[in-house]
């Protein structure tokens, strides 16, 4: 019996000594294991977060910089045991795999995925939720407002949570993907567009209604229109009109001149054509109107401040942003 506990005894310290060594090879192996970097992390995920964008109109830009930041590059225990790649919780309609971590409590209970593409994809959908609805009335192509509003919404308790975002999409230009995923959405919708065979006009309340290059429903104001007054005529809501028509609503009863065009649905956020050119006394608003791009849209892609001047003859981009020396991809800014 002392015989057989001695055996016993000496057998479970040579496992010990051996599980000791094990433990400590794969410790090592984890050690020397080499890290993602972020632009590892970029090269690996952009594809999928420009398909979330165009799926889900989320910035790809702010979908890589959330991924970079809050799964360290992917290096995360949560990344790369859970593929959860953006520290979403359980909540209590998740019915997935679990897994629990400190956080802001102890033991808190985050989301497992199969597959770390699953992450992106429930990220976006999280961002749907009616806590962020305001995020998804910012340009598509806005990522420090959407990195601000996330912080505004709650989404993060850092308090330099936004600047870290826009930190990142600015240093690793993550916005050159979201041009990627506008260049997508912009032939989808073409072929949308085709498919459909819309034609050129149609009557609604007495209105020739038109269809602009750019894909937007509008009509040319006659004498006295007024939004409000326009609104009645064609069954809709007077602050669909200012919006639409990005004027502010300082007076119940705005006013539009004869001739001027008054859209009937929101304006892009990038033109069909990749051009166009200031016209004489055009002011921002004028502009915007003409070639349907969002005022916000055309002062960031030409890198211009609200309130500075157009300049007459100048070629301003309508579907792709100007770097520091004014170049878009393929093309050159001049000054006709």
């Amino acid at each position: 019996m002392l015989v057989t506990s001695w055996k016993t005894a000496t057998s479970a310290r040579r496992w010990g000594v051996l599980g000791v060594m094990v433990v400590g090879i794969w410790s090592a192996a984890q050690a020397q294991a080499p890290k993602n970097s972020p632009n590892d992390y970029i090269a690996q995920w952009s594809d999928v977060a420009i398909r979330e964008m165009v799926a889900h109109r989320i910035p790809a830009s702010i979908t890589l910089a959330q991924g970079i930041l809050e799964s360290g590059n992917g290096n995360s225990e949560l990344a790369r045991v859970s593929n959860n790649h953006f520290g979403i919780k359980c909540h209590s309609d998740w019915e997935g795999g679990r897994t629990y971590h400190d956080d802001d409590a102890k033991g808190e209970c985050f989301r497992v995925y199969e597959d770390a593409a699953e992450s992106f994809d429930d990220h976006s959908q999280f961002l749907k939720r009616s806590r962020y609805e305001s995020l998804f009335e910012l340009d598509i192509t806005d990522y420090k407002g959407w990195a601000k509003g996330l912080k505004r919404c709650g989404y993060a308790t850092n308090p330099q949570y936004a600047d870290k975002l826009i930190d990142l999409v600015e240093r690793y230009e993550l916005y050159v993907y979201d041009d990627q995923a506008l260049e997508l959405m912009a032939k989808g919708e073409a072929l949308a567009e085709e498919r459909k065979d819309l034609t050129t006009s149609r009557m609604t309340g007495g209105r020739e209604v038109l269809v602009s290059e750019n894909t937007i429903q509008y009509i040319i104001a006659e004498p006295g229109d007024t939004y409000e007054a326009l609104a009645r005529t064609l069954d809709m809501m007077p602050w669909q009109f200012y919006s639409y028509n990005e004027v502010e609503r300082k007076d119940s009863d705005h006013a539009v001149e004869a001739g001027e065009v008054v859209y009937l649905q929101p304006k892009r956020s990038r033109g069909q054509e990749a051009w166009a050119t200031v016209q004489d006394g055009e002011t921002l608003w004028d502009f915007s109107q003409r070639t349907g791009v969002k005022m916000k849209a055309i002062l960031r892609k030409n890198r211009l401040n609200a309130g500075e001047p157009l300049v007459p003859g100048t070629k301003m981009a309508l579907r792709w942003r100007l770097n520091q020396a004014g170049e878009a991809p393929g093309w050159r800014f001049w000054v006709e």
